[in-house]
């Protein structure tokens, strides 16, 4: 039976720092790795490298990009080659701009070991990079702008804490974690209530405190929303003068309201509804659609064995 190892303190301490949960990784680390191992050895790694054998490996970039889960390649590391086996450089910091050829971390650890943690890392590593490259070019293209690029809950099933960690490393801004810490008033639930105040009063009845956000598709909708007393107001499938519009009545009804605009945004028009004044735009291919970034690991020395 494969032998995990327990997380290092230097790599929770990472994790914690990165505003991530270092057990709830280790339990997807591990995860991760026994769907790989399928319950069995890594054969190829087990035939072909003296068990004794060590190894220094750099994890690098191919292609230009942002880098981000370096922590959690960490985790996979220590999780596979124990922490007082291995050691893991970081060259970069996550959020960084790489190049081709950059290399990002440095590892000495047991060959088997570490080319059995590869493809798990590499596989969260290029993910979540990805995540965070695309998140830059939203960023970058409403730089000036006030208006920040926010993620939404679609998210990959088990991973939305480090995919929403990638945003925050590409620049973006993350929006609710999940269903209990922010109220998000959609159309269904305004019908279900029977209009948009009695909503948000049933809101307000069952979570007094945590922030509440109405979503509206006319400028009626927006005053009603913020009448009724919305800390943000999602405006969905908006044109850019209507946007404006919007950002006026919010200005001089009440400008402590953000406004998240939302449907059918690219980054092709992203600046253009940066510049009509709202705070947040919505974007969910920063998760569900993001190309992972090229990232490899190669065998840089064999130390021993």
């Amino acid at each position: 039976m494969f032998v995990f190892h327990p997380l290092s303190t230097a790599t929770r301490d990472r994790l914690i720092g990165a505003g991530l949960d270092p057990d709830a990784l280790s339990a997807l680390v591990r995860h991760a790795v026994q769907e790989d191992l399928m319950g069995g050895i890594d054969v190829t790694s087990t035939a072909t490298i003296p068990a004794d054998q060590r190894s220094v490996a750099t994890f690098g970039a191919r292609e230009q990009g942002v880098v981000a889960g370096l922590p959690i390649v960490a985790a996979v590391i220590d999780t596979v080659c124990g922490g007082a086996a291995s050691e893991f450089e970081y060259l970069v910091a996550d959020g960084s701009r790489v190049e081709p050829g950059t290399d990002v971390a440095r590892v000495t650890a047991p060959t088997r070991l570490l080319l059995t943690a590869e493809r798990t890392g590499l596989n969260l590593l290029c993910h979540l990079s990805g995540v965070a490259s695309l998140t830059r070019r939203w960023a970058d293209a409403l730089d000036g702008t006030p208006a920040t690029v926010r993620d939404t809950r679609k998210t990959t099933p088990g991973l939305r804490a480090v995919e929403k960690y990638a945003v925050r490393c590409g620049g973006g801004a993350n929006h609710r974690m999940g269903l209990s810490d922010m109220a998000l008033v959609k159309d269904n639930h305004v019908a279900a209530a029977g209009g948009v105040a009695e909503a948000y009063e049933r809101v307000r009845a069952l979570a007094a405190t945590i922030p509440v956000e109405i979503e509206v598709d006319t400028l009626d909708g927006l005053r009603a929303a913020i009448t009724a007393g919305a800390d943000e107001v999602l405006i969905d499938n908006f044109a850019p003068d209507q946007m404006r519009e919007a950002v006026a009545i919010r200005n001089e009804m009440n400008p402590a309201v953000r406004l998240e605009a939302s449907g059918g945004l690219t980054l092709d028009t992203a600046r253009a509804v940066g510049e009509t004044g709202v705070d947040l735009i919505a974007v969910g291919e920063l998760t569900h659609s993001a190309r992972v970034l090229d990232l490899g690991l190669d065998l840089r020395e064999v130390l021993d064995g």
